[in-house]
Order: C-alpha cells, then sequence, then structure tokens
C-alpha cells in the first residue's frame, strides 16, 4: 500500500486523507467517510487495497461504454465503499458498506493482471475498475493497472470522478477507456449526494485531455431532481465544449436504495433530453428505457 494521498496536520495527531475534497481527519485507526482507507501510523492508507468482493467477465457495453472495442468483454472487479452517499445507489451493498459489511476476498494485482490475461482467450480485453468507488483505493487501480499495461491488456475506469488531482494524475496515464458518472450539473445536486461539481468537471477534463484515453460520461435522470432541459442541456453544451464527439449517456432512473418515494423516470423524458443533447453531441445514448 501507498500513503502518498495523506498528510498530517499541524498537530502531528491527526491523519489528514488527500484522496478527495472530504478531507478526512481521521485517529489512529480510524475510517474515513469512504469506508475504505484509514489512519494508521500517522498516514491515511487504502484499506481496501486489493480486497474483491465482486469479479466477473462482461460485456464492455456493460460499463457502460458504447464506442470503445465494442463486442469485446473486460474482467470487472470491485472492492467496497464509495465518498459520495447517493440515496439511489444502485450498488449499495458493496459502495455503502465496510470491511465487516460484506464479504471479500484477497487479490494481488499481479494475481488479477494474470488473471485477465488468461481469460484473453475468451474476448477479455483488459480490466474494468468498477462496481464501488474505484478511486477511493487509487493505488490498487494503479498498481494493477501498471501490470495489466505490461500484459497488453486494456485498463477501463468506470467512477464518479470525485477525487483530487493528486490520485487522478497517478491513475490517469494508464487508463485507456473511462465512464465518469456526472451525476447532476448544479452544486446543488450535488450537496444532495454529497459531492462536488467542480472536482468532477475537473476529472472529466483531466481525462479528456489524456492521450489515449477514450472517455465516455454517464447521467442518471432522477425526476425532480435533474432531469430539466436546462440543466441536462448545460451539461451536454459544456462536455462538447472539451470535445462534441465524447459518448453521453442519460439513464432512466427506477427507486432504489433510499430513493423510494419518486417514481421511475418516464422513457420520454430520457428520450426528450437525448435528443436536446444531441444538439451539442454527436454520441447520445438511452439506457434502461
Amino acid at each position: 500500500m501507498d500513503d502518498t494521498a495523506a498528510t498530517t496536520d499541524p498537530c502531528g495527531q491527526r491523519a489528514v486523507c488527500a484522496t478527495c475534497p472530504h478531507a478526512c481527519t481521521l485517529a489512529e485507526g480510524q475510517t474515513g467517510l469512504c469506508h475504505a482507507r484509514t489512519a494508521v501510523g500517522g498516514q491515511v492508507v487504502d484499506a481496501n487495497y486489493g480486497r474483491v468482493t465482486s469479479l466477473a467477465l462482461d460485456p464492455i457495453e456493460k460499463k457502460p461504454l458504447a464506442r470503445f472495442r465494442p463486442g469485446t468483454n473486460v474482467l470487472s472487479v470491485g472492492s467496497y465503499g464509495c465518498n459520495p452517499h447517493c440515496p439511489f445507489c444502485q450498488n449499495a451493498a458493496i459502495a455503502c458498506a465496510g470491511q465487516d459489511d460484506v464479504p471479500w476476498r484477497e487479490i494481488a494485482p499481479a494475481e488479477l493482471a494474470d488473471l485477465a490475461a488468461s481469460l484473453v482467450p475468451e474476448g477479455n480485453i483488459g480490466i474494468a475498475f468498477t462496481y464501488n468507488e474505484p478511486l477511493v483505493g487509487f493505488e490498487f487501480v494503479r498498481d494493477t493497472a501498471r501490470l495489466a499495461r505490461k500484459r497488453g491488456l486494456a485498463n477501463v475506469l468506470v467512477s464518479n470522478g470525485y477525487v483530487n488531482d493528486g490520485p487522478l494524475r497517478e491513475v490517469a496515464p494508464l487508463i485507456d477507456a473511462a465512464n465518469i458518472d456526472l451525476k447532476g450539473f448544479t452544486q446543488s445536486f450535488y450537496d444532495f449526494v454529497g459531492g462536488d461539481l467542480a472536482t468532477v468537471k475537473h476529472a472529466i477534463e483531466v481525462l479528456a485531455a489524456e492521450p489515449g484515453c477514450h472517455l465516455e460520461v454517464t447521467t442518471l435522470v432522477i425526476p425532480g431532481l435533474n432531469d430539466s432541459e436546462r440543466e441536462i442541456g448545460a451539461a451536454a453544451q459544456w462536455l462538447a465544449s472539451l470535445d462534441p464527439s465524447i459518448p453521453y449517456h442519460l439513464t432512466r432512473f427506477f427507486p432504489c436504495h433510499r430513493l423510494t418515494d419518486r417514481p421511475a423516470t418516464p422513457a420520454a423524458t430520457v428520450h426528450k433530453l437525448a435528443d436536446m443533447a444531441r444538439h451539442h453531441l454527436k454520441h447520445v445514448y438511452v439506457r434502461n428505457c
């Protein structure tokens, strides 16, 4: 494990996590809001390093990636923990979990890279870091991705983008394709989920500019929260300012986790928003309709 994503407070009694803007200040043995990083020896370390809760060979389109090596498979791996706390989380069993809340097994980076390489005959192109939030354990992503690259495998990142610049810059050059979850396009929506819009926009900007990295973006459209034409239009226009060929996925919401007081998004709404987004972007996809 690596301790670069941590500092110590001026009194030297607590460690400050530098992985995301939450900047959790932790006493020895205390775990941060993400449930994945813990203060050990005056530093905040990746406590979920190599702790795998989910492992599956998925179609690349399931990430979702619509325009990156279609028709192939990717070995998808997840751990536990996440830094926002979305009430509509679709993977709450692991994303909202800590080490004692969900079964996991230890898989070292070299073991995971070897497994991915052994699955090439089954159409596997590499490793997708997904299911929970991968970048709360960015050290494992970084170390595994380096080994995967040496084996000629692709690295895929599926992330909420809520990460500080330092950890992001360590991982970005190793990523061949990414899908970033742009949860909304107002700070008020990010206040609702416990995040920061500017941070997520920065992550998208960095990955969009990273040579060799294919980027796609997803928004889950939720009735009454982020489904206005103004908001989705602004998001699409901003993405187009980076690159009008960025694929944008608009996904239909269904009640889940703690957000069960709202109906499913009407399919017509998602299609209408997609049509509007196409005024700015070349590739807009509708999901779950």
